[in-house]
């Protein structure tokens, strides 16, 4: 590996029109954890590679940097919970791609997909009714005990998985509403061409919570790796709730994207 170790404080400044993010430079006089200069040297390392490339192994990179493989260890695992490298079991860790900078706005997976210019998937992991409890009851205005429609899927842009959904639509406002997602995928689609349902507005809250292992597997990442948790509530354009969803997203693909303005 021909690479030259990088200095602390410096090659990391980005600027503004640099393309990437931008590490905060060390406060003056406060010693910087080995692990941490190590990966500020592994970012200067990988800015200079194409996406995908595959990251030297670790006993190869502890040898340049003349440090322990347990340091290495630490700066890789940090920089693939930031989304700067992508660890694959059994295969190393790769260069990951840019993270898709998605908007805020009241559109689908599939539109804001596309307008990426990348292709989107969607697999229906289970599709079915649930007895609205107290709390869905009243997101979705239906009585307690009443029939919910639960969509449960898995999304993917150009073969990689993105995110997983789970919605929820009052059953007996859509009725054949499973029928229709076969046909058209794409739900708020079907929404609108199979029942003229426009919707107008909805609330969305953003957490971060860790993926458990079975949206792990889902999602071909570690358990634990940081997701976005999407919950939003959608009303329709007479203020009739519409659908209760929530998407986890990969936090190491994903970033949301808004404008703001004073009022």
């Amino acid at each position: 590996m021909s690479v030259s170790p990088l200095p602390a404080d410096e090659g990391l400044d980005g600027g503004p029109d640099s393309g990437r993010d931008v590490t905060p430079a060390p406060v003056a006089g406060l010693r910087l954890p080995k692990y941490y200069q190590v990966k500020r040297q592994l970012l200067d390392l990988t800015a200079a590679m194409d996406a995908g490339s595959p990251v030297p192994p670790e006993r190869e990179l502890a040898r340049h940097y003349g440090t322990s493989r347990t340091t290495v260890r630490q700066a890789l695992a940090e920089l693939v919970v930031e989304g700067r490298l992508l660890r694959m079991q059994g295969k190393g860790t790769f260069v990951a791609k840019p993270k898709v900078a998605q908007a805020l706005e009241l559109a689908s997976y599939t539109e804001g997909m596309r307008a990426h210019g990348l292709h989107p998937q969607t697999k229906i992991l289970d599709i079915g009714y649930v007895t609205a409890d107290d709390q869905l009851a009243a997101l979705l205005a239906v009585r307690p005990g009443g029939r919910a429609l639960r969509i449960h899927r898995l999304r993917l842009a150009d073969g990689e998985p993105m995110s997983i959904d789970t919605s929820h639509l009052p059953a007996r406002r859509f009725p054949g509403l499973r029928k229709e997602l076969e046909r058209h995928r794409s739900l708020y689609e079907t929404l609108r061409t199979a029942y003229g349902i426009q919707l107008a507005e909805a609330e969305e809250t953003i957490e971060t919570v860790l993926a458990d292992p079975q949206e792990a597997r889902l999602l071909g990442v570690d358990p634990g790796l940081p997701l976005l948790l999407l919950s939003r509530h959608a009303f329709d354009i007479d203020g009739e709730p519409v659908e209760w969803a929530q998407s986890w997203y990969r936090g190491d693909r994903y970033k949301f994207v808004t404008k703001l303005r004073r009022s």
